[in-house]
Formats: structure tokens, C-alpha cells, sequence
């Protein structure tokens, strides 16, 4: 499907008109922390903060894994046109919640089954007790 620049753009802040806000952007927008983008490319959180306040910029191969790691084009990060984060984020949160959704009711079925195979037991045992029962009264 092809996209109108208006459509490829979705967050238009202020902040993201510059390298280090996109960058600061886009890694929210995926949910990764400070700490672990930084233990993800082997370097201190400074460098990223440096890179995220426009101190310094990423080398273009540390910019390419950037742009995979968050699912945005190298060209978006580098320039603001582009596929940038959220263009297809509500696809990802509505595919992130079916997912859930089978897990729960995949859970759902097991406790039901366990719900039903405990009720079996405890009838069993009830049973069992009851037998005993009579069985103790009919010897008295």
C-alpha cells in the first residue's frame, strides 16, 4: 500500500526535527530503555544521551541497527521522511493483544478443564466417604 507523506510521518513534535530527537522518539516509541539500548550496543548510556541531545551523532552502521532495532527507516531517523515509529504501531498493539487474548483463552480451556477434573475428584472422594459410611453403619 503506498503511504502519502502525510501518513508516513505520524509524530510531528518539535523535538523531532533534529537527529537526537528522532532518535529519542523512535526508542520510546519501542519501548526500549536508556539502560538496555545501551547494553543492546555494547556502549555506555552517555553515548546515547550524547546522540538523543544532539552532542554527537551515531556512526552510519550503529545508525542502520538503531533503525532496525526500532523499526524505522534509516532515512526517517536521519532526515524525518520516511516510515517512522508508529506507522504501523497500532497494527502491532492490536496483533500484541490477539495474542494475549489466545493466551487467556487457551488458559481459560486449561482451568475449565481442571475445574472439571477436580470436580470428578471431589465427587469420587465424596462418594467414596459416603460408601464408607454406610458401610460403617450397616457393621454397627
Amino acid at each position: 500500500m503506498l503511504k502519502t507523506e502525510q501518513e508516513t510521518t505520524v509524530f510531528s513534535d518539535e523535538g523531532d526535527d533534529t537527529l537526537g530527537g528522532r532518535l529519542s522518539m523512535a526508542r520510546d516509541a519501542a519501548g526500549i530503555s536508556l539502560e538496555s539500548l545501551a547494553s543492546q550496543l555494547g556502549m555506555r548510556q552517555e553515548t546515547i544521551i550524547a546522540w538523543e541531545s544532539d552532542r554527537s551523532e551515531p556512526e552510519p552502521s550503529v545508525l542502520a541497527k538503531l533503525a532496525a532495532m526500532f523499526a524505522v527507516s534509516p532515512t526517517w531517523l536521519m532526515t524525518g521522511s520516511g516510515d517512522g515509529p508508529g506507522e504501523d504501531s497500532d497494527e502491532r498493539a492490536l496483533e500484541a493483544v490477539k495474542i494475549e487474548l489466545s493466551r487467556l483463552r487457551s488458559a481459560h480451556q486449561e482451568i475449565g478443564r481442571l475445574i472439571e477434573t477436580t470436580t470428578r475428584q471431589i465427587e469420587r472422594l465424596d462418594h467414596q466417604i459416603r460408601l464408607r459410611n454406610v458401610s460403617k453403619d450397616v457393621a454397627h
